[in-house]
């Protein structure tokens, strides 16, 4: 995976596991805020930030712990 300088891509990533109606107020709501979140942090660092989302560390659930087995 390339890692992605665009603040729509990230956001993008981000959100798709959430299978949000992208046609609700909500979502335009969250995506603006995200949004301001990402230009906002570039700004003060005052260069482009690039997400690695591959050099992520995973997530292990043990399900037998919750009761899903």
């Amino acid at each position: 995976m390339e890692p992605m300088t665009s603040s729509q891509a990230i956001i993008d990533f981000c959100l798709e596991p959430l299978k949000v109606d992208m046609s609700t107020e909500a979502e335009r709501e969250v995506r603006r805020r995200l949004e301001h979140v990402i230009k906002t942090f570039r700004t003060r660092l005052a260069q482009p930030v690039s997400v690695d989302f591959s050099q992520m560390p995973s997530q292990v659930i043990n399900e037998a712990a919750h009761g899903y087995e």
